[in-house]
């Protein structure tokens, strides 16, 4: 498995349980204390991060490394039998990470954070922060001329985005290589880059969101990069075009990811609505999947079962690519908010923290 392919794909959390979370991690501070800017504030030592609030787990090489609240960023070269915490520029919330390679890694998070570590998590540099993005787009679309109705309601859009001093997360964040990636957030706000981060491109005129919905999650199944958002958004590169274009969407219930088993792909989200496609997007059917709690991650099994996390701490399993799920027997403590899959086990980021579960053989699950 190669990192990118291993690569822990955290679905956007509702609003309501990010504000909780957030909750959760400030009442353990000093309301007395004076105000630091998390855009530029870095991360304070949090000893029992493992067992609060993390949201992402990506795999370096062989390493784990995990990312959540208040910038905290963990790391683990034994499994997820132990975990260690490495600085962190800023204490911005962080709700996403990836690895293109072992050594070249990406979180993003609240306040417009993008943070890049080159030396497999160890240490992390900010590449961009809300109030840099807004000023960018910004200055991108003010010198674009034409009466395009994406250039207006871009330029529009990116006065919104520097009144609101660049506070919008980004949600996701997705490099096919070392190079070239993306990051996508809130009100359609997402930039590429070509050279790893060194420099960004907004790319809010370059994706069918006329309403400037939320986009949740970037990634890329088989040869196809995709985008799961708001009301039912889906989207695909149209890498000649260099444009995301829509999907045909089979519900307008928000998703927060993808998933594929084979030759099917699988759209999921709120309320335990979930959709499988075999024919590309042509066509969808709703999967009856045994819960009514939002699905908020996935990950797939070395013998290639499918698998789904649920914001009530249930893992869903699959055998025969996404047409029935079943309820795995092993439970797991608090919601999930992310997973990766490595060989039988999962790696669970969620409100208990960090879990390393053991999956049952196949025939296992209730």
């Amino acid at each position: 498995m190669s990192p990118r392919t291993a690569r822990a794909f955290v679905s956007v959390i509702p609003v309501v349980t990010l504000a909780l979370v957030a909750a959760a991690c400030l009442v353990t501070g000093n309301a007395n204390a004076a105000f630091h800017d998390p855009i530029n504030t870095p991360a304070a030592a949090a000893p029992n991060a493992a067992h609060e609030p993390m949201m992402s787990v990506a795999l370096a090489g062989k390493r784990l490394v995990a990312v959540g609240p208040r910038g905290v960023i963990l790391l683990s070269d034994d499994d997820a039998a132990h975990w260690r915490q490495a600085p962190s520029p800023v204490s911005s919330d962080l709700v996403s990470v990836m690895f293109a390679t072992p050594q070249q890694g990406w979180a993003v998070g609240h306040d417009g954070q993008v943070l890049h570590s080159a030396d497999g998590g160890a240490t992390w540099h900010k590449q961009l922060d809300g109030i840099q993005a807004a000023k960018l787009m910004q200055s991108f679309y003010s010198h674009q001329t034409g009466n395009s109705p994406d250039l207006k309601t871009a330029q529009d859009e990116a006065a919104r985005f520097l009144a609101d001093m660049g506070g919008r997360p980004f949600l996701d964040v997705w490099f096919d290589n070392d190079h070239s990636g993306w990051v996508v957030g809130s009100f359609n706000i997402i930039f590429h880059t070509k050279d790893g981060g060194k420099t960004w491109e907004p790319w809010f005129d370059r994706v069918d969101n006329p309403n400037a919905l939320n986009l949740h999650t970037i990634r890329r199944i088989g040869s196809t990069l995709y985008i799961a958002g708001e009301q039912g958004l889906l989207l695909k590169l149209d890498e000649g075009a260099e444009r995301f274009v829509a999907l045909k969407t089979p519900s307008k219930s928000s998703f927060f990811g993808m998933a594929s088993s084979g030759s099917t792909l699988i759209a999921y989200g709120l309320l335990g609505n979930a959709f499988r496609t075999v024919d590309n997007g042509q066509t969808w059917q709703k999967i009856a999947l045994p819960t009514g709690a939002s699905v908020l991650a996935s990950g797939q099994l070395a013998d290639g079962r499918l698998l789904l996390g649920t914001q009530a701490g249930e893992l869903l399993v699959s055998t025969d690519h996404g047409e029935t799920f079943s309820r795995v027997a092993t439970p797991v403590p608090g919601a999930v908010f992310g997973l990766m899959t490595h060989g039988s086990e999962a790696i669970v980021t969620g409100a208990a923290g960090l879990s390393r579960i053991e999956l049952p053989a196949a025939g296992n699950a209730k």
